[in-house]
């Protein structure tokens, strides 16, 4: 990620866009203005885009469409705007591959905390390299490298996951066979504690049980605690590679 991070607005009310995109610009962001998805796509056809608040309400091709079609072809982290009240929506967001929602209205400087933490998550590693990014990790015939951000099948076949599936595999492969909570998860992978309907962990764990699990409606790895939360029910080697 750049020094001065790229961010891709997507609304077609004008002056939301131009309030967003003064108020990021204002705190170091290089904001781009899309008002459909055809200019959206335009812009990240010529621009590199760091991360991408996507309104769900447009006309045309709304946002959960072009979200899912964003998912077919780039891991870029979404930011979702939803209605308040429109708990559907989010949900059908999160399981498409948002990595984060913000409900409508909402204050700017909240919106500004949510892309801090999605970005620190995506690119934290990049602006601040660790040794532990050359780590390797290996569970139940998979591998997934943290530095490439790479996870491997058992059959040596790339899966692609959303910034906010790998950002929670990593924290199960951290802490395998450790009980963790929802609002632990949530800490971990959002830097935000959960709400009382929040439902983004469990959606983002079906997700990610998808992808890994042989069959999910009786996972092997990622298992359900009653009244706990979720563990990792396997080993996991580490490996340091050079």
């Amino acid at each position: 990620m750049s020094t001065t991070p790229n961010l891709l607005i997507v609304d077609d009310d004008a002056g939301i866009r131009n309030l967003l995109g003064e108020f990021l610009k204002q705190h170091g962001f290089q904001p781009f203005l899309a008002q459909d998805g055809k200019a959206m796509r335009a812009i990240l056809a010529r621009q590199s885009i760091d991360l991408i608040i996507l309104d769900i309400m447009m006309p045309g091709d709304d946002g959960l469409s072009l979200c899912r079609q964003l998912r077919t072809e780039s891991t870029i982290p979404i930011v979702m705007l939803t209605a308040v009240g429109e708990e559907v929506d989010r949900i059908v967001g999160l399981e498409m591959g948002a990595d984060d929602y913000l409900n409508k209205p909402f204050h700017p400087r909240e919106l500004l905390a949510r892309i801090k933490a999605v970005l620190r998550r995506v690119h934290g590693a990049v602006r601040e390299p660790q040794p532990t990014e050359n780590q390797i990790y290996y569970f139940a015939e998979w591998s997934l490298n943290r530095g490439l951000r790479r996870l491997l099948s058992p059959d040596q076949c790339e899966v692609i996951l959303s910034a906010g599936e790998y950002a929670l595999l990593l924290a199960f492969l951290e802490r395998p066979q450790q009980v963790l909570s929802r609002d632990q998860l949530l800490d971990l992978t959002k830097n935000r504690m959960a709400g009382p309907f929040d439902r983004s962990i469990d959606i983002q764990i079906s997700r990610l049980r998808h992808k890994i699990e042989e069959n999910i409606k009786n996972p092997t790895m990622i298992k359900t605690v009653r009244s706990g939360g979720y563990v990792l029910a396997i080993p996991v080697r580490v490996e340091q590679h050079a």
